[in-house]
Formats: C-alpha cells, structure tokens, sequence
C-alpha cells in the first residue's frame, strides 16, 4: 500500500495522570478495534493505564476497505508502527490471534516495550489451525471463505458462534459483534498460513507474555504452548472462555494474570532505575 491510512482509534484513559505505559491492543481477523471497547479498555483504564486500541486499515472505521484484497501482513504492520508513534511513551502492545502475529512481526523489527500474545496462531502458521477446523466441521470453513459480513444469516451466524463465544455471552454483545464482523484480506490470510517464525527470538528481545483458553477451539492451548516455547517462556492458560475472550462475561480472569504481570515488569523496572 502506498500511504497510511486514517486509522480508527478507540481509548479509554485513566481518570488521573498516571506514570504506567500506555497499552495498544491489536484485533485478529475478520473484526475492528470495537471488541476491546465493552470490557477490556475500561478495565486497564481503571487501573491505571491509558489504553488505545486500533482498526487496522481496511476494519472498522479505519480507511483502506477499498484496497483490502490486497493488504498483507507488513501493512498492518505498518499500522500498528504508525499508531505506536502517534501515541508515544513506547507502549506495551497487545495482540489477539492475527493481532498477536502483527505484535510478533513488530516486535522482530522495532524496538518495542513489551508484547502481550493473546490466543496466538501457533509458529507453523495459519495452514494447520484451518486444517483441523475443516477435518471437524467443514461447514465452518465453507462459510467463512464465502463470508460476506453485509448478508449475514442466521445459519451462519449459528454456525460461527461456537467457535468464538462462550455460552453465556451477553446477547447484546454477541449482536453487536455481529454489526462489527469485518471481511479479511485474503492476502493476509495467506501471509498467517505460511510459517511465522523463522528464526529464534534475539538476546535482547522484549519482554513477552502468551495467554491462551482452554475454551478456544481456534488457537487449541497447545498452540499457544508452542508460541510460548518459541519465545522462552512459560504459556498462562486460563480455564473456560472461549476464543474471543475479550467479550466473555469472565473475560477478567484472563486479564487478571496480564494484569500481574505488567505490574511484574514495572517493579522490575523500578528497581533496574535505582540501581
């Protein structure tokens, strides 16, 4: 793509002036930055950490719906760069599924704070997730390879639900996660199903934190165990919820154990400054 896009940005910051780092949530496919507005965003924000989280080009309100067939992966990378700059004061980002692969893409280039990976697509790309999904219910992959969020039926939305929500979403929420389903670049798809990782982290890589739920049937714990892996650490898998587990009813307990650990890296360092 030849310029950035505007970019739809939501926030929600804390009620004082605060010293914490700003946080950057990134969307996986097929959705905008709406699905960390209902819970996710406040909750940081009221803990004290400014939180942002962005449409990446062509989701949302953001621009580029016009070029989305052929946006790949290093132009939502790009995006996530782009905002990263906007806001300043060097952020924590914060990637779900694909937004976690755009994290890791950022983080292997760019000097980044720290990266948070939520429900990652595991180092052998995309290939062997859709493999799976199809050999157990092929009707998922019929649907959402003709998927066309402006003519969405009940059937499909039925189809779709168990793979993304628990059962006892809110059906407000899951109504509008319905309004905000978006339609992914088949581009970018291709650029998840091919191996992600193809080299080992540096010495000096960032901080990194990998979460996944033992509700995902998308991101299979394993998965993220095998993301965790490839980053030298220890995954947190949190029982229950389901893949889109920003908008569970319970979606605290998997932001709690974040929660923790951005507390972990503050302390730590605090203590590096007073040395």
């Amino acid at each position: 793509m030849s310029s950035q896009p505007r970019l739809e940005i939501r926030r929600r910051l804390p009620e004082r002036p605060t010293r914490r780092p700003p946080l950057l949530f990134v969307h996986g496919g097929y959705c905008d930055a709406w699905c960390w507005e209902p819970y996710v965003l406040p909750w940081f924000a009221a803990r004290g950490y400014p939180a942002y989280a962005v449409s990446l080009r062509g989701h949302g309100r953001s621009d580029g719906a016009d070029g989305l067939f052929m946006t790949g992966l290093r132009d939502y990378e790009a995006d996530v760069e782009h905002v990263m700059g906007e806001l300043g004061g060097d952020p924590v980002l914060v990637g779900h599924s694909m937004g976690a692969a755009l994290v890791e893409l950022v983080m292997a280039r760019h000097p980044v704070r720290a990266g948070v990976l939520l429900a990652p697509i595991p180092p052998a790309g995309l290939l062997p997730v859709a493999a799976r999904l199809a050999a157990q219910n092929p009707g998922y992959l019929a649907h959402f390879s003709n998927l066309d969020p402006s003519r969405l039926s009940a059937e499909v939305l039925a189809t779709l639900r168990p793979f993304y929500f628990g059962d006892d979403v809110d059906p407000r929420i899951l109504a509008q996660a319905a309004r905000h389903l978006n339609g992914e670049s088949p581009r970018a798809l291709f650029d998840l199903s091919l191996r992600l990782h193809w080299a080992l982290p540096a010495a000096n890589a960032p901080p990194v934190f990998v979460l996944g739920v033992t509700g995902d049937r998308i991101c299979l714990p394993d998965d993220v165990r095998a993301t965790a892996r490839h980053h030298g650490v220890v995954a947190t898998i949190v029982p229950g919820l389901a893949h889109m587990l920003m908008l569970e009813p319970q979606f605290d307990r998997a932001m709690q154990p974040l929660l923790v650990w951005l507390q972990g890296l503050e302390q730590a360092g605090t203590a590096r400054g007073s040395g």
